[in-house]
């Protein structure tokens, strides 16, 4: 842990893509925890490649939300220990300046307005999802229970078929078995 890294430095991250599966954040990210469910409104949810590259983690688009008056992106509210802020910031690729971080105010759903860090794709070509990244979404999606009208929008969205390896995808269903051995 790096120095300074006591209880008070916690930070809130809004997370609308694959982060909402709490094993696919805690492989990289292990302070989270579950804050909120909330709301992010007049923005919208798009999937795109980074200056027309596609993902070579996830083999298709991936997401970033967008300003669209009116619309609503759901996600979860995660209190991170800021220990894990640069982890974060590397699994979103901050540094190859494919995400960059922005503060957003979102509302939970008892209408407490929250501050939080979340990220937007700079520069991208909009194109589908993988089914595998897909997946992993709706995964979270309902694993933290967000409103089904949400959870049937995502499960709407049009992938791109890819049907290779996915080396994370392994390893996040590694870990949710593993989790399901220790919770037996």
């Amino acid at each position: 842990m790096e120095p300074g890294g006591e209880s008070g430095c916690w930070f809130l991250y809004f997370a609308y893509g694959s982060n909402l599966l709490r094993e696919r954040l805690l492989l990289r990210n292990p302070s989270a925890a579950l804050c909120a469910l909330a709301r992010l409104q007049d923005f919208k949810l798009e999937f795109g490649h980074h200056q027309g590259r596609t993902s070579s983690v996830w083999h298709g688009g991936t997401a970033t939300i967008a300003q669209s008056p009116g619309d609503e992106v759901w996600g979860i509210v995660w209190k991170m220990n800021a220990c894990n802020l640069s982890s974060l910031d590397k699994q979103e690729g901050v540094e190859d300046g494919i995400y960059v971080p922005i503060e957003i105010n979102v509302h939970t759903q008892a209408g407490k307005a929250l501050t939080c860090r979340s990220y937007q794709m700079k520069d991208y070509v909009s194109g589908p999802p993988s089914p595998q990244y897909k997946k992993v979404i709706c995964m979270g999606a309902k694993q933290n229970g967000l409103p089904t009208d949400y959870q049937e929008k995502l499960e709407a969205i049009e992938t791109n078929n890819y049907a290779g390896p996915v080396p994370i995808m392994e390893e996040i269903e590694a870990a949710i078995k593993a989790e399901k051995i220790n919770s037996a």
